[in-house]
Order: C-alpha cells, then structure tokens, then sequence
C-alpha cells in the first residue's frame, strides 16, 4: 500500500510498504481521509526531541470504514464507518482509567501517527476501543473533527463556567483549530465571539461560522478587544489561544478578566507569567491538549445533526506533500484533507 511517510528529520516521502494486520483487540480501518495537522510540522522538524519513532506514517486525524478485525473483537462488522479516537494511552492509570487518555501519566503524547503509524495511508490500524462509529456522516467530516474539532470541544469544555449568555469569549488565532471553535461556540453557548487572526481571509472565514466580532492579531489588537469588552478589572469571561506564542499569550493575559478562564491550545512555546498584579485575580489557566474519546462522540454528535460542519481542502496521497507546505505557509483555510486511493492496495 501507499503511505506518506517521516523517513528522517525534515524529510517526508511517499512509500509503498505492507499493508498492516490487526492483532487481538484491533481493527484495520480503509482510510476514507486524513487531516492534516499543524503538530504534524513539529513531529516533521524535530522527531528526536518529541520521542517519535522514524520511519513513521504521519496523520493522527483519521477516518473510514473497518476492512477486518483481530481475534477477540466483537460488536463490530467490516464496512462500518468509523472515526479513529487519536490518543492511545496506557489503559491502566487512574486517568486512562477514568476516561482520561489525554491525560495519561504513562504513555505522553501517545497515539496514532505519533508514537505508532497513523493514517496518511490506504489501511491503519488501531485499538477498536479507540473507534468511534460515524453513522451516515461524510469522512472527510469526520477526520478532521478527531483533533481540529475535538480539541476546541475540550477547551470549551473545560472554560464552560464562563461561558454564560452575556458572556465574552475571546477565539486567539482562527485555522486549522480555532475555526472550529468559533462553530462550536454557537452551536453550545449564547457567549459574544470575538475572533482574533493574523489573516484578513481567516478573520472572514470566522465571521462565515459565527464570529460576532473580529480583530486584526496587531499591536492594537489588544485595545481593539478592549473597546468591545470594557477597562479593567472587567474583560474578556473566557480567551481560547490557539496559537501559544508569546505574543498571544500576552494578548489573553492583557484582556481576560478578574476571574476569568484563559485556556492554552497552541504549541507555539509563548509562557504565562503568573503571580500577584502580573495577572488578573482569580484567574484560571489551562494548558489543554486534545480532549476525551466521549467528547469526541459528543462532536460526532453535533456533525451529525448538522450544528457544525468542517471546512476542508481536499489533496490526494500523492498531493500530501503540497498539503504539508501549504499549511507551514499558512495557506489552508479551515483543515487540508488528504484522500488515500485504495486501487493499489496491497
């Protein structure tokens, strides 16, 4: 089969390898699509220090339909479509335990097309406990809403006690996960939507899927928030950073207010500074990453009545690399999607 594949350190390739088997306990899934997303840069620009295995097949946002199933596996049936849940934890610790496997204290940052091989591929396999069925919602749907909507889900989740009608929820940086989370908080919430970005193009797309107001990320982005939210010690009930720079995480400090919720998503390495009149009183802070298998059922959910809908670029496997350079461009409005063919499975 065809994967596209981390061969070395800033090198990608497109490879044919064996189509893999599923062991006891596992599904091999067709890849009906698979997101492309920005970590998948970092695992590119620097495996060594993520302690990701190379070679590696990239795509940790993944969907399809179940090809065969490995001994033991019951419940499920070949050709049901599915969504694939990303993290796999150790499935012993009290988090993995409790449902928790983004907040696994054995196995960090585990999962498919991190620490095992994802789905920029004709065929994955993956633990049926991390399958989610999708019933008749579309796959290029449904892969991206594994990550790009999932973890927006879990960052509104964990902010929800801001989230009150009247409320103000500041959305820093609107791509590949911040234009998720703008839906999703019309979807759930009667909160105000303010939606900051670098790019003209993206600050439309956020007005598009529900922005009520949008701010240029610049050096007055701060005091363009300000005149919508109010001075100090009021401001913004909820900041949701999707970026994590310094630059923006100085944006969430300076317009959250007493007793508001400022949620990191963002990798980008910026740092909070906490402590007495550095930030507002009262204020709680929360690095998140991904979210929990139920609340990626919970997305499934809301795409499938129609609350929210992902917007893609469509690339083929052979396209995936001009899928990749396009996104460390900022080119990709909403999440790139790359379809496998299966003509020439193996």
């Amino acid at each position: 089969m065809q994967a596209f594949r981390l061969v070395a350190p800033h090198t990608t390739r497109l490879q044919t390898i064996a189509r893999p088997e599923p062991g006891p306990g596992d599904a091999l899934v067709r890849v009906g699509a698979a997101g492309a997303c920005h970590s998948d840069l970092h695992i590119v620009d620097a495996p060594d220090a993520l302690g990701m295995p190379i070679p590696l097949t990239l795509g940790h946002e993944n969907a399809g339909w179940i090809e065969a199933l490995g001994a033991g596996v019951e419940g499920l049936e070949r050709g049901q479509p599915v969504a694939i849940y990303g993290i796999v934890g150790c499935g012993t610790c009290i988090a993995c335990l409790g449902g928790r496997d983004n907040e696994c204290r054995n196995v960090p940052a585990g999962g498919i097309g991190l620490s095992r091989d994802g789905g920029m591929a004709e065929y994955v396999v993956a633990p049926v406990r991390q399958l989610v069925p999708i019933g008749d919602l579309d796959v290029m749907q449904a892969a991206p809403l594994t990550d790009a909507g999932l973890t927006p889900y879990h960052a509104i989740n964990v902010t929800r006690r801001g989230l009150r009608p009247g409320s103000t929820c500041v959305v820093i940086g609107v791509g590949g996960l911040g234009h998720r989370a703008v839906p999703i908080l019309a979807a759930l919430t009667a909160a105000r939507i303010i939606a900051v970005d670098l790019r003209d193009d993206a600050l439309r797309l956020a007005r598009d899927v529900g922005a009520h107001h949008t701010i240029l990320s610049d050096e007055q982005a701060a005091d363009g928030i300000r005149e919508l939210v109010g001075p100090a010690p009021g401001g913004a009930d909820v900041v949701l950073d999707f970026v994590g720079a310094q630059a923006t995480v100085d944006l969430a400090r300076a317009v959250v207010t007493t007793g508001g919720d400022v949620a990191i998503v963002g990798l980008a390495g910026g740092a909070l500074p906490m402590g007495f009149g550095i930030i507002p009183w009262e204020v709680r802070v929360t690095v998140t990453f991904w979210g929990t298998k139920a609340e990626l059922a919970d997305v499934i959910a809301l795409a499938r009545e129609g609350r929210i809908t992902a917007h893609v670029e469509r690339f083929t496997l052979d396209a995936a690399q001009a899928a990749y350079d396009r996104l460390r461009a900022g080119h990709v409005q909403g999440r790139a999607v790359v379809v496998p063919s299966t003509r020439s499975a193996a």
